[in-house]
């Protein structure tokens, strides 16, 4: 199908409202507009320089739990959620009563890619895995009432306080599971010649427009897209994540979204999430970057200070590289010293400028890799 002859769908007329149903998308797109061939090129080779350079890259899992922090607090604050990137490295019992539900709703989100992501290792991308995933997004949150890991049995809504006066209309209940077999079998679909960031930017609109549970389908949908690649082999590791230039952008994500709803304009759709790819995986390389300079500048000139402790001291930083957030009986238990050992470690850190103490308290303190959580930090966090 020529994707400018794309018609998104009808409108159907239910109980006091109209409903959304989008059409199938398991088609052969074709498109000859000479600027989308342009924009696949540039995002293709900047995926595969973040997909070499991630493969280069020594112990480069360490690093990517941090990269999953970050996408689980970015994605959660398009939804509203007010969590970053410091206090989802907290412990429940540091956080503010204010802020849990908050924060619980990030750790659900942390649990749901880490198990996605390991779960392609045994079964292929699919609908059955993505309603895992939704039902561990979902448990012990706001969500919990809300059908985790069901599709919706119900009427939901985008915008507005009700179906009356909402923004948009997902479809009727009863075409959400035809409607996501279809998007399954155009993910998988071998007959076609589909290049992959198309595909997915088109499955990604696909399934925010059916809109398929009742509750968090934003996280899922931006979820879909690391996932698919991995499954893919287009990368090797979940390296790329997109909420950040969705939330930067959020005005023109849900603006592109609907304008090929409404104007049957998926092209426009396409081009967009072609350039967030882009400059996604271009911010990649450099943060990756920025890490390993990190990483070297302080073992040559900081840890190498600490002679015959500075073994002790790379194992610690392999610690703070998954977790920049620490206490000495974080300390403890991974490295397996003595309490006395682990509070000089911090001690050590602290005076080499590597740690910083964060809760201005005597007990229970909280001690920053700050040089390092700074590369992942929204502008806005500090």
């Amino acid at each position: 199908m020529e994707i400018t002859k794309f018609v998104a769908g009808t409108y159907t007329q239910q109980y006091k409202y109209k409903s959304f149903t989008p059409n199938g998308i398991n088609h052969n797109w074709t498109w000859s507009d000479q600027k989308t061939h342009t924009l696949l090129e540039q995002a293709n080779l900047r995926l595969g320089e973040l997909n070499a350079f991630s493969l280069h890259v020594p112990d480069v899992d360490m690093f990517i739990q941090m990269h999953v922090v970050k996408e689980a607090t970015t994605s959660s604050r398009i939804e509203g959620t007010r969590t970053g990137i410091k206090e989802a490295l907290l412990k429940k019992q540091d956080i503010h009563l204010e802020q849990k539900d908050d924060w619980e709703e990030v750790q659900n989100y942390i649990k749901a890619m880490n198990y996605s992501i390991k779960r392609l290792k045994s079964v292929p991308l699919s609908t059955r895995v993505l309603r895992e995933t939704h039902r561990i997004l979902m448990t012990g949150v706001t969500g919990r009432t809300k059908s985790p890991g069901e599709y919706r049995t119900s009427q939901n809504w985008i915008g507005g306080a009700t179906l009356s006066d909402a923004v948009f209309v997902p479809p009727h209940h009863d075409e959400v599971s035809p409607l996501m077999g279809d998007l399954e079998n155009f993910l998988h679909n071998r007959t076609i010649d589909v290049p992959h960031l198309i595909r997915i930017a088109i499955a990604h609109y696909q399934f925010e427009t059916i809109h398929p549970f009742l509750d968090g389908n934003g996280r899922i949908g931006r979820l879909l897209i690391p996932l698919y690649l991995v499954s893919e082999g287009v990368l090797a590791k979940p390296t790329l994540y997109i909420s950040e230039f969705f939330e930067k952008h959020k005005g023109l994500y849900y603006e592109n979204l609907m304008k090929a709803r409404d104007d049957n304009d998926l092209l426009h759709w396409v081009k967009f999430f072609l350039v967030a790819a882009s400059e996604t995986s271009k911010k990649g390389v450099t943060t990756l970057k920025r890490i390993l300079g990190l990483k070297e500048r302080i073992e040559r000139e900081r840890i190498v200070t600490l002679g015959k402790r500075a073994q002790r001291g790379l194992q610690l930083m392999d610690l703070l590289y998954k977790n920049p957030s620490v206490t000495a009986s974080d300390v403890e238990k991974a490295l397996s010293v003595t309490p006395k050992t682990a509070n000089s470690l911090i001690s050590d850190f602290g005076r080499l400028g590597i740690l910083i103490e964060a809760t201005g308290g005597k007990r229970n303190r909280v001690f920053i890799f700050d040089e390092y959580l700074s590369l992942f930090a929204a502008p806005d966090e500090g």
